[in-house]
C-alpha cells in the first residue's frame, strides 16, 4: 500500500469525526451535518490546494464592509493583502449606473468631517461631488414645547460644514469604485454564508477530513452555492441581524424602541441650506439638505402612528410634516428668552446671536415613504480568533443624531489600520491578542456614544413638566455657553473627545 493510500485512508477515517461546524442561519435552509455513517458512501477528501486561501474574508459588502475593502486597497502595508468580499447583492458585480436626473433617495446619511476625511484619504470623496450630495455648516435644534433651542454653526469650531447628506447608493458606489479602479486583490463572491469552521488548535481539521498547514491555521467559509474558501481573518459586516455573528455565538444586549421610522424625500419651493432637528412627544423629525430644492424626512413615532402616517394621501402626509416643523404640537421658541443680563451672557458663542428660524415649507412628496422599527444593539465581544465585527453587526442606535453609519466607518477605518500594524511587524492578522486591540478602541468610543443617543432618546420620550424644565436649561445651556457649544459639534463631528468631561 503506497503514502498516498494510507493518507487517503486516514483522511477518510477523520472524516468521520467531524470538526465542530456552525451552521447557518436558520433562513438558509442548511442542515448541520450528522456523523457519517458507516453505511454511508465516504465523500472524496478536500485537498486544501484547491480551495482558494485569503487573508481576509469581509462577509458584507454594503457601506462599512466596502469601506475597510476600500482603506484597505489604498493603505501601503495592505494593498497586497487577498481579499475575498461575500454578498448576494448584484449591485457588486453588476456596476450599477445611478441616474443624476432622478429625485434622491430616502435612504441617506449624514456623514461627519472625520467620515470625509476618511473618504478622502482613500479617493472616495471625488465620486461623491459628482452625485447629489449637500453640505450644510448649520444646524437648528429644538423643543415642541417652546422652552429652548439650540443652533449650531460651523464657525463655532472655525470649520467649514457640519457635515453632509448623502444618498447610501452614492457611498456604496463611490466606495465599490474606489476598489475596481485600484490593483487590490480582490474576488468578490454573489452568494451568501452558509457555515463557518473555526481552526480549534494550530493544525486545524477540515469538516471533510483534510488537515494542511495552509488551511490548518486559517477558518473555512462555505457559500450556500457550494463554493469553498479559507481565510486568516472573517469579518463580519453583514448587518443588524448578523450570520457571522450568530456562527461565531457572539451574545448581544439590547432592547426595541417603541418608536418607527418613516423616511423620504421632500420637495421645497427654495433650497435648503440648514439641518433642522425638533423634538415632538412620540419621537424627534429631522429635516436635512440633500441638495437643490431637496431636503430628506426621518420621523421617529410609536409604530401605529407610522402605519397611519405611511397610509395618508400625500397632500395629508406633507400637511402633517409641516405642521410638526413648524407650530405643531406647541409653540415656537423666543430668541431672546436668555439674552440680555442672564447668567450665560459672558459664555456666548458666535451663534448665541442667531435668533430661532422657521424650517422652509414641503410642498411635495419627491419618494416613497419607507418605515422601520428602531431598535438599540451591541454586541458582548467584537473579537475572537479569526473573527472581528464591524458596523451594525456589532452594534445599532437610535437615528436621531445620525451617527450609527460613521460608528460603523469609523469602525472599518480603526480595523484597517490594526491590521496594517499587525503586517508592519509580521503578526498574524487573524490573532485575537492583535484584533483585541480594535475592539478595545471602537467599543469604548461606541458605548459612550449610544449611552449619550440612548439618554436622548429616553429624555425627549417624556411628557412631564419637571423634565421639559430641566430640557429647556440642557437647549439653553448649549445654546448659551460657548465651550460647551464647541465640545457638543467637535464630538458630533467625530472627535473623540467627550463634550463635558475634557
Amino acid at each position: 500500500m503506497n503514502r498516498f493510500s494510507v493518507a487517503r485512508r486516514i483522511a477518510s477515517n477523520i472524516h468521520g469525526f467531524r470538526s465542530v461546524q456552525r451552521t447557518l442561519c436558520s433562513n438558509t435552509g442548511v442542515k448541520i451535518p450528522d456523523l457519517v455513517s458507516e453505511k454511508e458512501p465516504l465523500a472524496e477528501p478536500e485537498l486544501a490546494y484547491d480551495i482558494p486561501q485569503y487573508d481576509i474574508a469581509i462577509v458584507g459588502g454594503g457601506m462599512v464592509g466596502m469601506a475597510l475593502a476600500c482603506s484597505l486597497a489604498t493603505m501601503p502595508l495592505t494593498k497586497q493583502l487577498s481579499v475575498a468580499i461575500i454578498d448576494s447583492n448584484p449591485a457588486l458585480v453588476n456596476n450599477f449606473h445611478i441616474r443624476k436626473e432622478d429625485p434622491p433617495d430616502p435612504r441617506v446619511s449624514t456623514v461627519t468631517p472625520a467620515t470625509i476625511s476618511f473618504f478622502k484619504d482613500m479617493g472616495a470623496w471625488e465620486f461623491v461631488q459628482q452625485h447629489c450630495h449637500a453640505y450644510f455648516d448649520k444646524m437648528q435644534v429644538w423643543d415642541y414645547t417652546g422652552l429652548g433651542y439650540t443652533r449650531y454653526n460651523a464657525r463655532d469650531v472655525d470649520a467649514d460644514v457640519l457635515g453632509c447628506v448623502v444618498e447610501n447608493k452614492v457611498l456604496h458606489k463611490s466606495l465599490l469604485s474606489c476598489i475596481q479602479n485600484s490593483d487590490f486583490q480582490k474576488t468578490i463572491y454573489s452568494s451568501r454564508l452558509s457555515s463557518i469552521t473555526f481552526p480549534v488548535r494550530s493544525s486545524m481539521t477540515s469538516s471533510s477530513g483534510t488537515s494542511s498547514s495552509a488551511s490548518g491555521s486559517s477558518a473555512r467559509l462555505e457559500l450556500d452555492n457550494g463554493n469553498i474558501m479559507y481565510a486568516k481573518l472573517v469579518v463580519g459586516a453583514d448587518g443588524s441581524k448578523s450570520c457571522v455573528r450568530e456562527l461565531a455565538r457572539i451574545q448581544t444586549t439590547g432592547w426595541k424602541y417603541s418608536q418607527s421610522a418613516i423616511i423620504c424625500t421632500v420637495e421645497h419651493a427654495v433650497e435648503n441650506f440648514c439641518a433642522w432637528q425638533r423634538f415632538l412627544p412620540n419621537g424627534p423629525i429631522a429635516l436635512l439638505p440633500i441638495g437643490e430644492k431637496f431636503s430628506n424626512i426621518v420621523w421617529s413615532m410609536d409604530p401605529k402612528e407610522s402605519v397611519d402616517r405611511n397610509s395618508m394621501s400625500e397632500d395629508d402626509f406633507v400637511k402633517a410634516v409641516n405642521h410638526a416643523l413648524d407650530s405643531g404640537y406647541g409653540p415656537h421658541p423666543q430668541s431672546k428668552s436668555f439674552e440680555g443680563g442672564n447668567v450665560f451672557s459672558w459664555l456666548k458663542a458666535d451663534s448665541t446671536h442667531e435668533g430661532f428660524e422657521v424650517p422652509p415649507k414641503v410642498f411635495k412628496l419627491a419618494s416613497q415613504r419607507l418605515a422601520f422599527p428602531l431598535s438599540l444593539m451591541h454586541a458582548n465581544s467584537y473579537a475572537s480568533k479569526r473573527l472581528v465585527l464591524i458596523g451594525d453587526a456589532a452594534h445599532t442606535v437610535h437615528p436621531l443624531a445620525g451617527q450609527g453609519v460613521n460608528m460603523g466607518f469609523a469602525d472599518a477605518r480603526c480595523l484597517s489600520k490594526v491590521i496594517a500594524e499587525g503586517v508592519a511587524v509580521g503578526s498574524d492578522i487573524g490573532e485575537v491578542t492583535l484584533l483585541k486591540k480594535y475592539e478595545s478602541e471602537r467599543k469604548a468610543a461606541n458605548i459612550t456614544m449610544m449611552a449619550i443617543l440612548d439618554g436622548f432618546q429616553k429624555a425627549y420620550s417624556v411628557d412631564f413638566m419637571p423634565i421639559n424644565v430641566l430640557r429647556a436649561l440642557a437647549f439653553n445651556g448649549a445654546q448659551y455657553i460657548s465651550p460647551l457649544k464647541r465640545k457638543i459639534i467637535s464630538y458630533a463631528s467625530g472627535n473623540k473627545l467627550l463634550p463635558l468631561f475634557t
